[in-house]
């Protein structure tokens, strides 16, 4: 089966109901941002396919706040019958922003929310024949992407390298713990924009790095992240300076200290953070 890379939904409206190109295939990752409305009483994410005769469900995955203690269920529709249910805790709270990663191995999903493993369900719907995604109820979405795991450190080649015109978008989540997050875009001897937002010093640090070394930095203006939540990130080139959006609000502007931007050929991240997608 081909490897299709897919652009993310951002900011999707619901319910939402959405293609995974290709498929679900092994050793890829469905991520699902968001935040629980403060009066839910549950929400669902269900991972699908048409029949024939109607459509079933493969995963089925619904919290509920409503019904006793918070719990999980967990389950699948076949041919117009749900099977048992299986069912787990709930770390879900009203309210708050939360990341679902739903990851495909061979035997099962493997269920994780915020960072911290929640469950496995063993396939009973051969996962092949998944290739549509439902949320729906009481949720807003921030992000819904399905790819392979990003790791950081992170490192990629620019081909034609920077000129006006030209944006990064990067989205991911700082850890819970995280110190320091950090974008480069680096040319053959150094570093023409160095982006480091440093969560233990409440200071978002600018700078070139050229010659050997450091110029002066630039500090001013807020920190834009907030630890354990999304965050979309665009670094756009300009003639004279780099703008950046978080979330989509200008944040930092900086002059341009190295001019040949066709030089600027690696964009990297560094960081305590969940990496989920960057496009260059």
């Amino acid at each position: 089966m081909a490897d299709c890379q897919q652009y993310p939904f951002l900011s999707p409206s619901i319910p939402f109901i959405g293609p995974l190109l290709g498929g679900l295939q092994e050793g890829k990752t469905l991520i699902i941002i968001g935040r629980v409305l403060p009066n839910a009483d549950k929400f669902t994410v269900d991972l699908q396919h048409a029949t024939g005769c109607g459509t079933d469900i493969a995963l089925h995955f619904k919290p509920h706040f409503d019904d006793g203690p918070t719990h999980i269920v967990f389950n699948t529709f076949e041919k117009g019958n749900w099977g048992p249910e299986e069912k787990s805790t709930c770390p879900f709270v009203k309210g708050q922003p939360f990341t679902l990663e739903i990851h495909v191995t061979k035997e099962a999903y493997k269920v994780s929310v915020n960072g911290q493993h929640l469950a496995d369900y063993k396939h009973r719907i051969s996962f092949t024949l998944v290739d549509t995604i439902l949320v729906h109820q009481m949720v807003e979405l921030d992000f819904i992407a399905y790819q392979k795991p990003v790791t950081v450190p992170y490192k990629t080649l620019i081909s034609d390298g920077m000129k006006s015109g030209k944006d990064i978008v990067i989205h991911g989540v700082p850890n819970a713990d995280s110190k320091r997050i950090e974008f480069n875009l680096r040319h053959r001897f150094g570093s023409a924009f160095h982006y480091q937002c440093r969560f233990d010093e409440n200071a978002v640090v600018r700078n070139t790095h050229e010659n050997g070394s450091w110029g002066p930095e630039e500090r001013d203006g807020a920190v834009p992240f907030i630890p354990g939540q999304f965050f979309q990130v665009k670094i756009s080139c300009n003639r004279d300076h780099f703008d950046v959006f978080v979330n989509g609000e200008q944040i930092h502007t900086y002059k341009h200290r190295f001019t040949k931007l066709e030089e600027i050929d690696v964009f990297e991240v560094y960081g305590q953070l969940e990496l989920f997608y960057v496009h260059v």
